[in-house]
């Protein structure tokens, strides 16, 4: 298993390397890598019995190792010795601007380059623009106690997908970065695209584990569909295939005393429109939408609190042993006539602890929540395509205590880590994002075939 240290730099220029006194190895270090860099050099254990890396300016210089570094992974192979892991994270979107080189999407990436001490390893921001494919190179974008600095660094060992959005990850120079560095230079590339809602249930559906999480779901096909999901559950929910952030959701609801259809969808502000029937409301509400990019979802009638819905969010992450963990949990609170929990439309963030007061009740919806993420964790990795290292899922909990899957994202936003009382949860998801990367460099390592093959 790869060690982590703390580095220090001395002013020599010759290539030295001193290594902690606790690696004892048995076969003498004669290669030194960092990301495609590959040198010949030799190292000695630490004289002075310190348990922490000694190197050179010269040595740290050969490889283009950013010297502002103080904590890193060791991993060894033979003769070769790894320091690392080097993650570079892909994005688009970026600005001429050093202070906010990828725009209002800068603090976001501040956060997440900022735990580089505390996890060892060494990120870096890139687009497909700074990349020299001649040479090997990057010019990586690294955020240091004096912000932004631009450092040419070598191809990384492992590249963390942070494409802001489809659109950006339908684009050929994405596609191409991925597929050369992936299939080309044999880096491990994780979360490699957005989930299809859709595409998702119908892979989950396979599976025993996941099937009594999911609620009944369709691609729209006819009216005579919707009449029949609104006999069946009373109320449904039309969502877009690729939406996200609460963008585009219905809710219809049929109500049998009146006879009557009402729809609820966030639009600017929160609407409730009442129809006579249901092809007067199809007409109203989707007659400019193409319907054949909408699901049709089976409504649950969710737990309350203080008398407005509530769903939960919780996040999974890969660690650095490759082990799903549960990194978050919050609830959301619908606001007043919305159709979903998002913030946006008047939701609220709480605590686990706010919504449920006892705390057995506490305990078992969050031990209820906690297996289900892990159950469909386990399914989702082995039913989609890549390498996945995190999902944010929404739950629901129904009048009965059942626990039903709304959605998952392999991309999930961050609005939850608002809640002061969140930030542990905040500073958890970004550090095991990233320390993901020190579990597929070993992979990448040792056992390619099962990355790549």
């Amino acid at each position: 298993m790869p060690a982590r240290y703390n580095i220090e730099f001395f002013d020599v220029s010759s290539l030295k390397l001193y290594l902690p006194v606790s690696m004892k190895r048995q076969n003498p270090v004669q290669r030194i890598s960092f990301g495609s860099n590959i040198i010949e050099a030799k190292c000695e254990l630490q004289p002075n019995g310190r348990n922490i890396i000694s190197m050179s300016k010269g040595l740290a210089r050969k490889l283009e190792l950013p010297e502002f570094i103080n904590s890193i992974y060791l991993f060894e192979q033979e003769d070769l010795l790894v320091i690392g892991p080097l993650v570079g994270i892909f994005s688009s979107g970026f600005t001429p601007y050093q202070i906010k080189p990828i725009g209002e999407r800068t603090p976001i990436f501040e956060k997440l380059l900022s735990v580089q001490s505390s996890v060892g390893v060494i990120p870096f921001l890139f687009g497909e623009q700074h990349i020299n494919w001649e040479q090997g190179k990057i010019e990586g974008y690294f955020f240091t106690k004096n912000g932004w600095e631009t450092r040419k660094v070598p191809f990384p060992n492992v590249t963390y997908d942070r494409l802001p959005n489809r659109r950006s990850e339908r684009l050929q120079s994405s596609r191409k970065v991925k597929e050369r560095m992936s299939q080309d230079y044999l880096i491990p590339w994780y979360n490699p695209g957005f989930f299809n809602k859709l595409d998702v249930y119908e892979r989950l559906l396979q599976s025993d584990i996941a099937e009594k999480y999911l609620p009944e779901t369709f691609p729209f096909s006819s009216f005579a569909q919707i009449e029949q999901m609104l006999s069946k559950y009373g109320h449904v929910y039309i969502k877009p295939m690729n939406g996200s952030l609460g963008l585009g959701v219905h809710q219809l609801l049929y109500h049998r005393e009146e006879q009557a259809y009402y729809c609820r969808y966030h639009d600017q502000t929160n609407h409730l429109m009442k129809f006579k029937s249901l092809e007067a409301l199809m007409k109203k509400i989707f007659g400019k939408k193409n319907l054949e990019r909408m699901v049709v979802q089976q409504g649950i009638t969710l737990m309350r609190f203080n008398n407005h819905p509530v769903d939960f969010r919780v996040h999974v992450n890969k660690n650095k042993d490759g082990q799903w963990e549960v990194s978050a949990l919050a609830a959301k609170v619908a606001g007043k006539g919305s159709p979903t929990t998002h913030i946006k439309n008047g939701g609220s963030v709480k605590t686990m602890e706010e919504v449920f007061d006892h705390e057995e009740e506490y305990q078992l919806y969050k031990q209820k929540l906690e297996k289900a993420a892990l159950d469909l964790a386990s399914v989702i990795e082995e039913q989609m395509e890549g390498i996945i290292g995190e999902i944010g899922y929404d739950f629901g909990i129904d009048t009965n205590g059942e626990i039903w899957l709304f959605e998952a994202n392999s991309k999930p936003g961050r609005s939850i880590f608002k809640h002061p009382d969140l930030k542990e949860f905040d500073v958890l998801t970004r550090k095991l994002s990233l320390s993901f990367a020190v579990f597929l460099t070993e992979k990448a390592m040792k056992t390619p075939e099962e990355l790549f093959l």
